[in-house]
């Protein structure tokens, strides 16, 4: 292998290096906020035992094999009914009818990924689930790709005027406009339509940012880019869960939203693609199916 060869061989392993160590310290900044609202929420709304994350690592492949693995962190709390945040590096090789379908895999099988991936249910019915996941992935290419999306359960938070809303889309905003005149306008309309359940013809939540393939040719300002999504998210989520979780809800309120709460679970299992990444990754599937609601309805 000639020097340059091998300078472009270690770029490409201090970049995975960084990308995987960025997304555990965000995993471990979160999950701290997470608790300290579970610690503050109050006990005449929860009582109880204030939640703490349970983090079980869970390895890729067979006896043996190394194809990497993560760490899923489920808590299931007083304030937070289920919350999932999950890190993993994976590696090995797409199968060959999976490899035709992802970016730079069909003429080389092997794959690299790292990423983060939450989701948030409450009890509370007045506190908006919400979902976010950054990853960065090579094959014979490499890419970053993510978002973060609010999903009210109530009528009457489903409005773009509402204020949880407008300042989850101000923090998102902040972190495009950072980078590109024309990120947030992009990656807002791909929200919407990505995040656009078909078969029913309405949109799953209300929106925020959704971006993928993201390779400007400029791997510094790209993972930028991604930190800056994660950051954000870290700091405007936990506002508004400390802004509506002192509300009282009502029998109706939590109808409304079991009710909600099984259109987000039709869109996981039809429709997203981290989902299906991972099983056809052979990843973990209690990781993975994890962002189910714990309780929903159909009526």
């Amino acid at each position: 292998m000639t020097d340059l060869a091998h300078n472009a061989a270690d770029t490409l392993e201090e970049r995975r290096a960084r990308a995987r160590a960025w997304f555990e310290s965000l995993r471990d900044r979160i999950t701290a906020a997470f608790e300290a609202l579970e610690d503050k929420a109050d006990p005449a709304l929860y009582p109880g035992e204030a939640g703490r994350f349970e983090l079980k690592p869970w390895a890729r492949g067979g006896e043996g094999d190394d194809l990497g693995g993560g760490v899923m962190g489920i808590m299931r709390g007083r304030l937070f009914e289920k919350v999932g945040v999950h890190v993993s590096t994976v590696f090995g090789e797409f199968s060959p009818d999976f490899a035709g379908r992802v970016r730079g895999a069909d003429t080389d099988p092997r794959f690299f990924a790292t990423g983060i991936s939450l989701i948030a249910h409450h009890r509370n019915p007045h506190v908006p689930a919400v979902h976010m996941n950054t990853r960065f992935i090579t094959t014979t290419v490499n890419w970053f790709g993510g978002g973060m999306d609010l999903n009210p359960t109530q009528d009457y938070q489903r409005d773009k005027a509402f204020v949880d809303t407008k300042d989850f889309h101000a923090a998102a905003k902040a972190a495009c406009d950072a980078h590109g005149e024309d990120y947030y306008e992009r990656f807002d309309a791909w929200c919407e339509e990505y995040f656009w359940l078909k078969h029913r013809a309405e949109p799953r939540g209300t929106g925020g940012i959704f971006y993928d393939h993201l390779d400007t040719g400029d791997f510094e300002a790209d993972f930028a880019f991604t930190r800056d999504v994660g950051d954000a998210f870290a700091t405007i989520y936990p506002r508004i869960v400390d802004r509506r979780m002192g509300e009282a809800w009502t029998e109706a309120d939590r109808r409304e939203q079991l009710i909600r709460r099984g259109r987000y679970a039709e869109f996981n299992l039809l429709y997203d693609r981290g989902t299906k990444f991972g099983l056809e990754t052979g990843g973990n599937i209690e990781s993975i199916l994890s962002s189910m609601p714990p309780e929903a309805i159909w009526p």
